[in-house]
């Protein structure tokens, strides 16, 4: 077969070898009745399959390892407190991990998957799988570009991933690991190992995490976000944590899909890395999401869901985790950049946040600093619940809104993004998709039909056509008015029945932003933005006089 070494990465016993089977012959496998539970999986009525993948329903990001070698371990952003995931790791207890992963391989009827990362040739990186799973095998299919015939035939991988769920690392305390699950990376051996978790987002995570190594290294933008285009050529990353409504807001019907959620940024625009989504489903329906709703037919890949004996899957149902997932492949999506899935320079680049403290406005513009800032503390605030009620909200910050996937020294990334943004004259927004007129349990969460006007209005320039004034504190720019927007809710604080109330969250949320960037703290550049775009604590007001009704605003406008 072409492109099938298996003796290189040390498989030389094996009962046959699948390489890359059709959809229609991995829907048999993995659907085949003798299987143990976790290989099996079950038809839906949708007309996809749905797999469980045990005990481990997302990443472990503590057990996540890279092998200390000489050409880059200078490079590497290593782990500390409330920063790096990435644990060092020995040659010599990679050997170890290594043996495992083979041994458990050996003897066994695989699968060999081919695919890209990256949809642009120069800069796209040959991935190669080997697993027992005839799911995982499907993971792959659908997530990772897939090769054309005559591709395959000069197929050569530049990564090997050995994909071994089924084998433990049972000696781990003597071999100085975290517990028996281990996902580590050998940067110049080029390979993956992943062990005892069957969780299909390690293996498109953990390329994610390569080629945010490898391309940043070449001076080229590896995001963790989202892109569309619209009629015009216009491209626009989306940059969100989980909950913030990157998914729904990059989903527009008038714009066409470039990607769901890794992207590069080379000297001709952005590029996918992927070749399909990996989308949450908890909670999904065809009201609320259509796309992803339409996109569950047969060839997608369910994980973690509640299916009943008919195959009809409760996407409400918390039964196994809030995390339940769903990959297909792109092509799943109508509305997407063919054949090739990249994009021009972005014009417009929205980075958003559900703050639940209520003091963000709905909408504001940053300059190049305070992007770079706001970039590397990926803030969002998160509602915990209880039996006894309402509980305060909680800051979340993940470093360039993708913080576990970094090798790399987050400033590094924000200064590839400035320079992007500063050479292709990108305008930067950040946009609140939390609470308004008070924070969680008193004020309301801004109505999605406004969040809407708001980025209709960035994306088609006319929220540059109003008049702009600096937010206190956090020195950010509110617009005055944008269109099909209740203009007494931009200006946060006047949002607030309370100012005293919104004064107090404010300097609170501030100096959880301050404590939080400590960590950048290392760099010159993180110094230097915490000086010059982070919040200004001497710039706290006393309460001023309630303004005059906002009537003069759109006057001004006429």
């Amino acid at each position: 077969m072409y492109g099938l070494h298996l003796d290189k990465i040390g498989i030389t016993d094996f009962k046959k070898v699948f390489w890359n089977p059709s959809y229609d012959e991995l829907f048999r496998h993995e659907t085949d009745p003798a299987l143990e539970v976790l290989e099996r999986g079950v038809v839906t009525d949708s007309g996809a399959v749905a797999v469980d993948t045990g005990r481990f329903t997302g990443r472990s990001p503590k057990d996540k390892y890279i092998v200390v070698e000489e050409n880059s371990k200078q490079n590497i952003w290593w782990a500390a407190p409330g920063g790096s995931d990435n644990q060092p790791l020995s040659e010599e207890t990679w050997q170890e991990l290594k043996k495992i992963a083979i041994r458990q391989l050996n003897g066994k009827s695989l699968y060999v998957m081919d695919g890209y990362s990256g949809a642009i040739a120069g800069e796209r990186l040959s991935v190669q799988l080997v697993t027992e799973i005839a799911w995982v095998a499907h993971f792959f299919k659908n997530m990772f570009i897939r090769p054309t015939q005559n591709e395959l035939k000069v197929f050569s991988p530049d990564w090997n991933i050995l994909h071994a769920c089924k084998a433990t690392c049972a000696d781990y305390k003597k071999l100085g690991l975290r517990s028996e699950v281990f996902i580590a990376f050998h940067l110049k051996e080029r390979t993956t190992i992943i062990g005892g978790t069957w969780y299909g987002g390690e293996i498109k995570k953990g390329m994610f995490s390569v080629m945010n190594y490898l391309l940043p290294l070449k001076g080229i933008g590896s995001f963790h976000c989202s892109a569309n285009v619209g009629e015009k050529g216009d491209t626009a990353l989306f940059f969100g944590l989980s909950g913030t409504g990157k998914t729904t807001l990059s989903a527009d019907p008038k714009r066409y899909l470039i990607g769901d959620d890794e992207h590069g940024w080379d000297d001709d625009g952005v590029f996918n890395l992927e070749g399909g989504c990996y989308a949450k489903c908890i909670n999904l329906s065809k009201e609320k999401e259509p796309d992803i709703y339409s996109a569950i037919r047969r060839n997608a890949l369910l994980e973690n869901v509640d299916v009943d004996a008919q195959g009809h899957v409760d996407f409400a149902s918390k039964k196994k985790t809030e995390n339940t997932r769903v990959s297909y492949p792109i092509e799943h999506i109508k509305n997407i950049v063919r054949p090739v899935s990249r994009g021009g320079h972005p014009s417009r680049i929205i980075f958003l946040t559900c703050d639940a403290f209520g003091v963000l406005p709905p909408v504001s513009k940053l300059n190049r600093s305070q992007a770079m800032y706001h970039y590397l503390s990926g803030y969002t605030a998160k509602v915990a619940g209880t039996e006894l009620g309402i509980v305060e909200p909680k800051a979340a910050f993940s470093a360039c809104f993708g913080q576990p996937f970094l090798l790399l020294h987050p400033t590094r990334y924000a200064d590839i993004l400035g320079e992007k943004m500063e050479r292709h004259n990108a305008n930067v927004y950040l946009v609140n998709t939390g609470w308004i007129k008070g924070a969680y349990g008193v004020g309301e969460r801004i109505d999605l039909k406004q969040t809407r006007a708001i980025i209709d209005a960035i994306l088609d320039g006319s929220i540059e056509e109003t008049i702009w004034k600096s937010m206190p504190v956090f020195g950010l720019s509110i617009p005055e008015w944008v269109d099909g927007v209740d203009a007494n809710i931009l200006d946060p604080r006047w949002a607030w029945k309370d100012k005293n109330a919104y004064d107090q969250s404010l300097l609170k949320l501030a100096n959880m932003f301050i404590e939080n960037f400590k960590k950048f703290m290392d760099t010159a550049r993180g110094k230097e933005l915490a000086f010059i775009a982070g919040p200004q604590l001497t710039q706290i007001n006393p309460i001023q006089e309630e303004p005059e009704p906002l009537f003069h605003y759109l006057h001004a406008k006429e």
